[in-house]
């Protein structure tokens, strides 16, 4: 991948290089923004540049995600018949390679699916910072940088954490991590104070749309309305084209819970919970996004101004009864219960009470009008 293939983030893609032209290039590069913000296609169109400088046949192998001088680290779950086996993350390298060749534009839950993961959590091993250590401690296979590029660090547990700050106390020469993060709060403050941050942005809706129009052959007008909803992901709107019949589901418990706790249904309303807590840990988180999105959309219904709403048409029909539903009385408290369970569940909080508590909370939070 080359930067000119990168969808937007021009202001990204020129500071890079011009750390490139002089030289400035840190030894640990970390990229971090929200999901669908084209840092990991940005990490490896650098990965082309430093490792691609001895010819055709070096970028063609990294371009096929096989230089033997680039190292990719991701999150990943122990297989079963594993335990007490050391994990590194090229257990599951076949799959990864596979996820990134077929679209580097991917989040958390594609990848979770490529691995079939399931309900498990992932993580990157203590495992992975020894396989680390190994490739940083050989002298690069075709005499030019060596790259790990890891996914998602914040994924590490502490004893890979403190192992990869000690390698990044003492980075061998022309070495090069480059961290692809999404929460940076979640790492080693001393894994931070040691990286070159740049803070890559979410997409403009504009590129999305564009990018929908012009790659994935979207009509013009459903690719502009994923585009706002989307707000500059693009994993979410290649997720929503992809597997439409999620975004339907969510829109479909969404309307059944408000309608139970306007009528106040309350057996019902746990066993709305229990089949949320069916859906696993990544569901239920996307889902509580969904919630969100449209209690946002609902409240600024209200205002009557068509081209500050996001809505598909289902949605936009379903506003036009329960919008003055959401008002300045609670729309401040139902965002805060969400927020509350976002918490919870990714906590790992047992997603049964945390849904149904949510749900008795609307029951009086609807009401107030």
């Amino acid at each position: 991948m080359t930067f000119e293939e990168i969808i937007g983030q021009n202001d990204v893609k020129e500071r890079i290089m011009s750390e490139i032209q002089y030289d400035r290039l840190p030894h640990a590069l970390m990229l971090y923004g929200p999901e669908g913000n084209n840092a990991l296609p940005l990490a490896l169109a650098l990965a082309n540049i430093l490792l691609g400088r001895q010819g055709e046949s070096q970028k063609k192998m990294v371009a096929q995600l096989q230089h033997p001088d680039l190292h990719f680290s991701f999150p990943i779950y122990k297989p079963k018949g594993n335990d007490g086996k050391p994990t590194p993350c090229d257990l599951f390298l076949k799959q990864w390679r596979e996820q990134v060749l077929r679209s580097p534009y991917f989040g958390y839950s594609e990848w979770m699916d490529a691995i079939g993961a399931e309900n498990q959590q992932l993580m990157i091993y203590e495992a992975e910072s020894d396989s680390i250590a190994k490739v940083v401690n050989m002298k690069p296979n075709q005499g030019g940088y060596r790259v790990i590029i890891m996914w998602l660090p914040e994924k590490m547990n502490i004893v890979c954490s403190n192992n990869l700050l000690k390698m990044l106390e003492e980075p061998p020469s022309q070495t090069m991590f480059i961290l692809v993060c999404e929460q940076p709060d979640k790492l080693l403050p001393t894994i931070l104070s040691r990286c070159q941050s740049i803070m890559v942005p979410p997409l403009t809706i504009d590129d999305v749309e564009q990018h929908l129009i012009n790659k994935c052959g979207v009509d013009a007008e459903l690719a502009k309305n994923i585009a706002r909803t989307s707000s500059g992901n693009l994993c979410a709107a290649l997720r929503y084209i992809t597997d439409n019949s999620e975004n339907e589901q969510y829109f479909e418990l969404f309307v059944s819970l408000m309608r139970l706790s306007y009528v106040r249904k309350v057996k019902e309303m746990k066993q709305w919970s229990e089949q949320i807590a069916g859906l696993g840990r990544e569901r239920q988180k996307r889902f509580l996004d969904y919630c969100q999105r449209m209690i946002r959309e609902n409240f600024i219904y209200n205002f009557h101004n068509a081209d500050l709403n996001y809505m598909n048409q289902n949605e936009s029909d379903f506003a036009v009864k329960f919008a003055p539903f959401i008002n300045e009385n609670n729309v401040i408290g139902i965002m805060d219960e969400l927020n509350k369970a976002q918490r919870d569940i990714g906590q790992n909080g047992n997603a049964k009470i945390v849904f149904f508590d949510f749900a008795l909370k609307m029951i009086v939070l609807i009401k107030n009008r």
